[in-house]
């Protein structure tokens, strides 16, 4: 995979982040694919197919306090040219309520393919918080 695919894959995985941050369900839909799969905490060890568990927690209110998300060490593994694995620790800073900065770690890898030019993101695996 040239540079530059590495490159983007690494800003539409900060996007996704971002979106997920920011509780943009809309732009997390334009990323995401309808099948997406996952393994997460939330999930207590139960594959999630699809999205509607996922908004759930985009439809929970949220206390406004900046939150910062940061890919630390990432690493991009093409699987022929139209899929790529990016793998990279997660580091979110946030605001506690009683005014203490907070920063959560996980690890993180984010399964992306490529279908008609634009790339989806299709299964993730993300620790709990280390």
């Amino acid at each position: 995979m040239a540079h530059r695919h590495e490159e983007q894959l690494i800003q539409l995985t900060q996007k996704l982040l971002d979106c997920i941050a920011a509780g943009d369900w809309t732009t997390y839909q334009e990323l995401c694919d309808p099948s997406l799969t996952a393994f997460e905490p939330e999930a207590r060890g139960v594959l999630v197919h699809g999205l509607p568990f996922h908004k759930y927690y985009f439809d929970l209110e949220k206390q406004p306090s900046p939150t910062r998300t940061t890919i630390v060490a990432p690493h991009v593994r093409s699987v022929g040219t139209d899929a790529a694995v990016v793998s990279f620790i997660r580091l979110v800073q946030h605001v506690a309520s009683d005014g203490t900065p907070v920063t959560a770690r996980f690890e993180e890898t984010r399964v992306w393919q490529r279908r008609e030019g634009q790339w989806r993101h299709v299964h993730f695996h993300r620790s709990s918080n280390s």
